[in-house]
């Protein structure tokens, strides 16, 4: 699906840093930051969780998070990750597009093309149990997004909103059955 490897790293933005406010108080013994983009959220993770491990499709973004986080595998999702982790979390590409010209935010088709591959593809290593936070915007069709996710043995709900001046960012917790 991913047209073209990015030859840079997502930096924080707000985006980032709302999922970050939020799970700072989390903790357990496994977390999986899926798409890490600069390893920002495997870093808040790695201080309350034994093993942390990130994933990203960019040599360069994990580069930039192997500065604070040991475990990086370089995949698309969470394809090449056999475990079960007491949390995941992704700042998913939510935006709809046309195509993918920015991996870090195009996520084709209302938003949900490439969300739902990420859930799918990551929903598999949450343990009976465990969460799986994802961002996603009031300009995707997160209803949608939520029903694809639990249709994959989740509970859904959206747990916190920031509005900004053209969007509003969702989190969505998702425990699994």
């Amino acid at each position: 699906m991913l047209k073209k490897l990015p030859n840079d790293y997502y930096k924080p933005d707000e985006d980032t840093f709302f999922i970050a406010d939020y799970i700072q108080n989390e903790t357990g013994r496994s977390a999986l930051d899926v798409g890490t983009g600069s390893g920002f959220l495997a870093s808040v993770l790695s201080g309350k969780f034994e093993f942390v491990v990130c994933t990203d499709v960019s040599i360069a973004a994990l580069k930039k998070a192997h500065e604070s986080v040991s475990n990086c595998i370089c995949c698309n999702s969470a394809d090449a990750i056999n475990y079960d982790f007491d949390l995941a979390v992704c700042n998913l590409p939510y935006l709809p597009s046309d195509g993918i010209d920015d991996a870090a935010v195009d996520g084709l088709e209302e938003g949900l093309g490439v969300p739902t591959e990420i859930i799918k593809s990551a929903g598999r290593t949450v343990r009976k149990g465990g969460k799986f936070i994802f961002l996603t915007s009031s300009l995707a069709n997160h209803e949608e997004l939520i029903r694809r996710t639990e249709s994959l043995g989740f509970s859904s709900r959206i747990v916190a909103k920031k509005k900004l001046f053209f969007e509003e960012l969702l989190l969505v917790e998702s425990l699994k059955l």
